[in-house]
């Protein structure tokens, strides 16, 4: 395999990851005199904040992702390329992916974050995360199979699993689908099973901490928790889990839960870049870069949003928080400062804008957060509606998840509550162990050794 990408005497950035930064920087690219190579694992972007909204069932996948292809369509000296990096040779200026090697003159990690288990290996393998749209809809089918058993199942302990639902983490997402499937229960539920008495069904938060969302206020936090006690979600603080066996989540204090809906949003760590040395990483292995975005110690190479941190900044010295603007800044500062060292310009250091934070935990219940103001209730939700629709690609997108939010708030009849499972087919699954059995001669590489895959009909 080979990225056939054709010979240009424009300089190439290649920007891994397009999510709210890979494709701020890659926009902002648009009129530059650069060749511009975007490379992530999935053929589209998608929206992160509505994501829970595809696990409770309550838009559709395809309203929140945008494939790359219809974003950059007609788009001059663009390249989108769907492969995985695996390594980074900065002396060669060169990245190894699952489709080949590419050689670029700047590059930019963007890659995000994913779920960060804190390196308990059997929760990771035991729970469901929700940080991207295909765990969302594998949640999404584990749910509704689980209403389906305990339909049918013979014993009161299991229909007692089946019912019972364990989120993990308090912070936004871990309160948002907390809050969704709240209202599944109370106003779904006994419309889709009448035969299944709604009271079953126990919704749990465990949060480690003393607070649900620790970014925010106390107040914040405060009344976010009476909104879900008030909803009958069990909100459960101080308490730190360990464990996951017999179909019980284990704490530390040694009290269990029993579940087959073990959910797991309790914290984020960077996506990993395999050969970067343990020195270039920070908390939450977190690539560190200073004021510019530069990653420490390696020439033309940057890193922007969840997957960096930056302590240049004196306002944040531990760090930005992991949120979409500072993405989305940092995109936007690094176009303009890529320009810069093409002219011979002085580099801008990166300060990060406040537009504040919010959080839903369903209708008529949210807050919000601007500098000293903090307010909850319906403006904070509706506010929360119109800033997250602003933000989704695609009229159309837009258009039907505003229809789904409308006809949802007047009827909760939603009618997306299949039961999926996607097949690959036999050539995806074999190409698939192909590329990931395949080491493509890093270890040749990496002594600045020159590799082939497939013959590059075009320069790479």
């Amino acid at each position: 395999m080979s990225f056939n990408l054709p010979k240009s005497d424009k300089k190439r950035v290649v920007i891994v990851g397009g999510g709210f930064g890979g494709l701020r920087l890659a926009n902002k690219l648009r009129n530059s005199d650069f060749q511009v190579v975007l490379v992530d694992r999935n053929n589209y972007h998608q929206f992160p904040p509505l994501i829970y909204q595809i696990a409770s069932a309550g838009i559709e996948p395809s309203s929140i992702s945008f494939p790359f292809r219809k974003i950059f369509q007609r788009r001059k000296n663009f390249f989108y390329r769907m492969a995985e990096v695996r390594s980074i040779f900065p002396k060669h200026k060169i990245i190894q992916t699952s489709i080949g090697k590419v050689h670029y003159d700047y590059l930019v990690l963007a890659a995000g974050s994913t779920t960060n288990f804190f390196g308990n290996q059997h929760v990771e393998e035991e729970a469901m995360p929700m940080k991207n749209v295909s765990e969302a809809m594998g949640l999404r089918n584990a749910l509704l199979d689980n209403f389906e058993r305990a339909l049918t199942c013979a014993g009161e302990q299991e229909r007692r699993e089946l019912l019972n639902v364990v989120i993990v983490g308090g912070g936004a997402s871990g309160v948002e689908i907390a809050g969704a499937l709240s209202e599944m229960k109370n106003f779904v539920l006994p419309k889709d099973y009448p035969d299944l008495p709604s009271n079953l069904m126990h919704i749990y938060l465990i949060e480690a901490g003393d607070r649900l969302l620790a970014s925010m206020s106390r107040e914040s936090s405060a009344k976010v928790e009476r909104y879900l006690r008030s909803m009958g979600v069990d909100v459960q603080l101080g308490k730190m889990v360990t464990d996951y066996k017999d179909h019980r989540v284990v704490m530390k204090d040694g009290s269990s839960i029993p579940t087959r809906t073990f959910i797991w949003v309790s914290g984020v760590a960077a996506q990993p870049v395999g050969n970067l040395p343990e020195t270039l990483l920070g908390r939450g292995r977190r690539i560190k870069v200073d004021a510019y975005n530069r990653v420490e110690g390696l020439d033309g190479v940057f890193c922007i949003g969840d997957q960096c941190i930056m302590t240049a900044d004196e306002a944040y010295p531990g760090g930005h928080p992991q949120l979409a603007q500072v993405a989305i800044q940092q995109g936007t500062l690094l176009a303009r400062n890529l320009v810069r060292l093409e002219t011979g310009e002085e580099l801008v250091p990166f300060r990060y804008k406040n537009l504040g934070t919010m959080a839903t935990v369903g209708r008529n219940r949210a807050v919000a957060e601007f500098k000293e103001v903090k307010f909850g209730g319906f403006f904070a939700w509706f506010l929360w509606l119109a800033v997250h629709l602003r933000s989704i690609l695609g009229v159309r997108n837009k258009l039907v998840v505003l229809f789904n939010w409308v006809w949802n708030y007047f009827s909760y009849s939603q009618s997306l509550r299949m039961i999926v499972y996607a097949k690959k087919a036999k050539e995806v699954r074999e190409r698939e162990k192909l590329m990931a059995s395949t080491h493509w001669g890093l270890d040749l590489m990496s002594e600045g050794i020159e590799t082939s895959s497939a013959p590059e009909k075009k320069e790479s």
